[in-house]
């Protein structure tokens, strides 16, 4: 019987690759797999749930009968090494970690000081965030934009996590793009109030964007977003700290009809009165 270390958002990420390159490399199903190894079948199973840390020779083992040859382990090696640390940074091209832990999450609650949640914008919108920024070359953004439109497939899911979505008004006010996409974009944003707080633009607050994941079996997630990395974190401490925040954000934030009442307003507000001069990517 396999002992289970607590996962994290990375460990069940790479556990899932190593269950999709089982599947690609070899006709086997895990128990079968677990056999020709000599293991019993619950240590590949927390294995590929990432809910067991394996060592070098588990790992060689494991890639050897999926026909992977040295040069393959040791960078496999180099990305499982700090897999179960409690804080796990990524360069911001590394996708794929993102996208599974906020799929597999029960609830979602987020913040935005500057800019539209990336979950609730539409691909002009996005694109706009992106050329503004002006951190990623130009022919990267189409395939960035449509990687930030399929996330949101997991809000039309029928067993979708509970969201929740503080926008501070300045986001509101932060031009991106052209009048017609601001007006989309305040449309889209209508349309999902029932799921949105906004913050009014006097509210006494500072603080960074940030989101807080919740699982039905593992621990909560606080990600955090940078320019330069992506964050995610399961400090304990750090949850507690998160889970501050937004007890303050639900203080000093409108309540659902307000922030309805406040997004329909902007609507149909002249475009001129928007800001133009945002310009971070959040």
């Amino acid at each position: 019987m396999a002992t289970t270390t607590p996962s994290t958002a990375y460990s069940r990420d790479l556990g899932e690759e190593l269950r999709k390159l089982r599947e690609s490399c070899t006709d086997l199903t895990g128990a079968a797999l677990a056999v020709r190894l000599g293991w019993d079948p619950s240590k590949l199973s927390t294995l590929e749930t990432g809910k067991y840390r394996a060592s070098e020779v588990d790992l060689v083992q494991y890639l050897s009968m999926c026909g992977k040859d040295i040069d393959f382990y040791e960078d496999f090696k180099r990305k499982y090494r700090n897999a179960f640390d409690e804080y796990i940074v990524q360069v911001p091209d590394n996708l794929r970690t993102l996208a599974m832990a906020e799929s597999t999450a029960k609830k979602i609650i987020r913040y935005d000081a500057q800019a539209v949640p990336g979950l609730l914008q539409t691909p002009e919108y996005a694109d706009a965030v992106y050329r503004a920024a002006g951190l990623v070359s130009e022919e990267r953004i189409p395939a960035l934009v449509q990687f930030r439109t399929e996330r949101q497939a997991l809000l039309r899911r029928h067993d979708r996590p509970t969201c929740l979505f503080y926008i501070h008004e300045h986001a509101l006010r932060t031009r991106m793009g052209d009048d017609r996409i601001m007006e989309d974009q305040h449309l889209k944003l209508l349309f999902n109030a029932h799921m949105i707080r906004i913050i009014p633009a006097d509210a006494a607050l500072i603080a960074s964007s940030c989101s807080l994941w919740e699982y039905e079996r593992a621990m909560p997630v606080v990600f955090v977003e940078t320019d330069l990395a992506k964050v995610f974190v399961q400090d304990p401490g750090v949850i507690v700290r998160t889970r501050l925040l937004f007890d303050r954000l639900a203080e000093v934030a409108l309540d659902e009809e307000q922030s309805r009442s406040k997004l329909a307003a902007y609507v149909g507000q002249p475009r001129e009165e928007l800001d133009d001069s945002g310009q971070d990517l959040a």
